[in-house]
């Protein structure tokens, strides 16, 4: 049984990558117990392509695998000492140098709050000048709104549209595909990096 108290356990103190407002470290087995709150959430999954239940086998199956795979990068993104999200670059194609990111925030209270960005943004910088990919892409539900906002907001572009691509709530929606080249992302992160006080 996952431990569901764990915002108030002490977690060690692990910076993979270090932003404005979040960190981002290696997924841990206490962080379960949110996973699995959040893939189970319709508020949360209706952004997602995630529809089934998921149970505590799963969720720890998936987690017991995430050294296995070579081809996926992921991090639990903390904010104010709480676990509030996952992220990750996916299916990472290491001859063409491509992969795309994916990401939910979870914890609703750090919903449209800059939480999201901050993290992609670092997320990004490693992606582009660790693992040296020179693309990014990522697909966009065209209600999310608040995700295509900070897709934009990262830099990425619209790419496309594949129309009537994804069911939901009873109805066919519309995927935007998005994509950024690190060249032109590093004006972005340049400025993301050196806010103007």
């Amino acid at each position: 049984m996952y431990d569901t108290t764990n915002d108030a356990v002490k977690q060690p103190d692990i910076v993979f990558l270090k932003g404005r407002k979040t960190t981002l470290r290696p997924v841990q087995k206490n962080d379960l117990a949110n996973c699995l709150r959040w893939i189970n959430d319709p508020e949360v999954t209706r952004f997602t392509r995630g529809f089934l239940p998921r149970t505590e086998k799963f969720e720890a199956e998936w987690y017991e695998n995430l050294d296995k795979r070579k081809d996926d990068v992921v991090f639990s993104v903390i904010a104010d000492d709480k676990h509030i999200g996952i992220m990750g670059i996916h299916g990472i194609e290491w001859k063409d140098r491509v992969a795309s990111t994916g990401a939910i925030i979870g914890d609703k209270e750090y919903w449209g709050k800059g939480f999201g960005t901050d993290a992609k943004m670092q997320i990004m910088n490693y992606a582009f000048n660790t693992l040296n990919l020179r693309k990014l892409w990522s697909k966009v539900r065209a209600f999310n709104e608040r995700s295509f906002k900070y897709c934009i907001k990262c830099g990425y572009v619209v790419e496309g549209t594949l129309r009537k691509q994804s069911f939901c709530d009873g109805e066919y929606f519309d995927e935007i595909v998005l994509g950024v080249f690190r060249e032109e992302w590093l004006p972005v992160w340049e400025k993301y990096s050196n806010p103007v006080s």
